[in-house]
């Protein structure tokens, strides 16, 4: 997904999308990550679980977030974000007030739900937590079984379940899943039977890249992997 483009490309895309959403609220689950809800015409827009929408953050800069949530009824849409405090995005995020106007996309993206897998797994950080949300509903519903495992900062480890999530493991951010051979050592991780499972992995990419291969080799049914960031790089 481009993170930067002219301001004069952005400003015509922007025009002719028409696509403009109002924040109406905002609610601090953590120090840095928030639960925003917005409100617009959102009868055009395809929920894609698993894709992202682009907001553009400066004049030329642009960030991907997920929709947690979408009520077609009320036309919110709410969007959990991640304020790491290192870039544009985090700066614009945190200046919204109620009130504010701004560019939100269409969903775009590979998609992560087959309804033929019966049961999910799921990796994260605090950047997956509102593919989480959008991911649970649906499993719900169609009555998967799932279990989320989040990695997540100090101060952050409540968030999942101020947002409902439910079958939560939570593991500290101190380097746990940088190794394939760490992670098939996680006494949780023995008790899945992979081979039957479909995993959705997403958040920093050194983990997701040592799980999916850890995953591989033990047989999982389906694996779809996603890295958000990576330290050093801009706009994943």
């Amino acid at each position: 997904m481009i993170s930067k483009m002219p301001k004069w490309i952005g400003d015509w895309l922007e025009s002719a999308s028409g696509t403009r959403y109002k924040v109406i609220s905002t609610t601090e689950l953590s120090p840095n990550i928030r639960l925003i809800r917005f409100s617009g015409d959102i009868a055009k827009l395809k929920l894609v679980i698993g894709g992202a929408s682009v907001i553009r953050v400066s004049e030329t800069e642009y960030r991907n977030y997920t929709i947690a949530a979408l009520d077609r009824e009320k036309g919110h849409i709410e969007m959990v974000i991640h304020l790491h405090g290192r870039g544009p995005g985090s700066d614009y995020i945190k200046s919204l007030q109620t009130g504010d106007e701004l560019y939100i996309s269409m969903p775009r993206g590979h998609k992560v739900y087959f309804p033929d897998i019966r049961q999910y797994f799921f990796f994260g950080d605090e950047t997956s937590l509102g593919l989480a949300c959008c991911l649970q509903q649906v499993l719900k519903e169609k009555q998967h079984r799932f279990h989320f495992w989040f990695e997540l900062e100090a101060g952050n480890e409540q968030a999942p379940g101020l947002l409902g999530l439910e079958q939560v493991t939570v593991f500290p951010k101190k380097g746990l899943f940088s190794d394939a051979d760490q992670v098939r050592a996680i006494p949780a991780y023995n008790d899945i039977n992979w081979e039957y499972t479909g995993c959705v992995l997403t958040g920093n990419v050194k983990p997701v890249q040592a799980l999916r291969k850890a995953l591989k080799q033990s047989g999982a049914a389906r694996i779809s992997a996603q890295g958000y960031w990576l330290e050093g790089k801009t706009g994943l």
